[in-house]
């Protein structure tokens, strides 16, 4: 891949309609830069789904929350930019931990964080998040 960035942008109300758009937009992606490894797309793809996912089923608020996604595919990286109107989220990511084998939920998070070199949330008026993998491996495996 040269040094064009391809990016390709999702906005919606938080429901899971948006989580399909979400993958929708991650294989358009996928086809238009065919180079980035198997595992790039899938570690990458596994937190965004997940993070994505968090955010339109914790999205609270006087009105339905909006969700703008932006992710982006660079010669070195991949980056997902996620921004909700919602009420801020209270996340400490410096404690987030993986639940034990027989808890029901909680892994996104754990997830996430193995899968990313960078997670950061940030709260103020809304939230809004930011996942960066380093793409580890030129072409497709």
């Amino acid at each position: 891949m040269g040094a064009e960035t391809v990016v390709r942008e999702v906005s919606g109300p938080a429901d899971l309609s948006l989580v399909d758009a979400v993958h929708e937009a991650l294989d358009d992606m996928w086809e238009a830069v065919p180079d980035v490894s198997d595992e790039d797309r899938m570690l990458f793809a596994l937190a965004v789904s997940e993070i994505a996912t968090n955010v339109v089923e914790h999205a609270t608020g006087e009105q339905e929350a909006t969700v703008s996604i932006r992710l982006s595919v660079a010669a070195d990286e991949l980056v997902a930019v996620m921004s909700d109107d919602a009420d801020p989220a209270l996340i400490r990511l410096d404690r987030v931990s993986m639940p034990d084998a027989d808890a029901e939920s909680g892994r996104g998070l754990a997830l996430a964080l193995a899968a990313l070199d960078e997670l950061r949330h940030e709260a103020d008026d809304g939230n809004v998040w930011v996942l960066r993998r380093e793409r580890r491996s030129p072409g497709a495996d």
